[in-house]
């Protein structure tokens, strides 16, 4: 009796770990946090400081990535209580502010990860968070749940299509002004970044 309930218990905190990393995984990595990293990254000025950390101390940028990386934390955990205490909004613009600095945060690790790698303790815990992120993904939960959001994904996807080809064709007045739209807004910031 005792077993089951223990074997219950720690099937309930798999599938909440679980859907906790497959929603940082899925909606805010993919989805928000990998396209900011992807400006970030093609910024000329950290170009120009990625060319300069290469010459940079390791323990300055060990101090800069974990002041960075306690900035980030902090207000993913506020935001959490936020959350919890019914204020919303509050909740997710703070949450949403911290992904600008979570994907520098991300890039600058990167760009330095060899010189982080030097420090011992650095490296052990990183393996042991990768380790962690590896045992998660084998486990027969993660799997089934990941299964099943590739089918609901493609459905999605599938609905998109139809949506589009039956109320938005290609030769659609409207279609049209918003991919013009879209490639001078592409091209203004294109521009602004030179």
């Amino acid at each position: 009796m005792l077993s089951a309930i223990t074997q219950r218990l720690i099937t309930l905190l798999q599938l909440i770990v679980v859907m906790v990393y497959i929603i940082f995984e899925e909606v805010i990595w993919e989805g928000i946090a990998r396209p900011t990293y992807a400006y970030i990254h093609g910024l000329r000025v950290l170009q120009r400081i990625e060319v300069k950390l290469d010459d940079a101390n390791p323990s300055l940028i060990l101090a800069v990535f974990v002041v960075l990386l306690l900035i980030v934390e902090a207000f993913g955990l506020y935001a959490g209580v936020l959350f919890v205490s019914g204020q919303v909004v509050l909740g997710t613009v703070l949450y949403t502010a911290k992904i600008p600095v979570a994907a520098f945060t991300f890039w600058l690790f990167r760009v330095t990860e060899e010189k982080l790698m030097q420090f011992r303790w650095f490296k052990w815990f990183y393996e042991r968070i990768m380790d962690g992120i590896d045992w998660l993904k084998s486990c027969e939960i993660y799997r089934g749940i990941m299964e099943r959001l590739t089918m609901v994904k493609r459905r999605i996807k599938a609905w998109f299509r139809s949506m589009k080809s039956n109320y938005f064709p290609d030769e659609s007045p409207f279609v049209t002004k918003i991919k013009a739209f879209y490639r001078a807004i592409k091209e203004m910031l294109r521009r602004s970044k030179q």
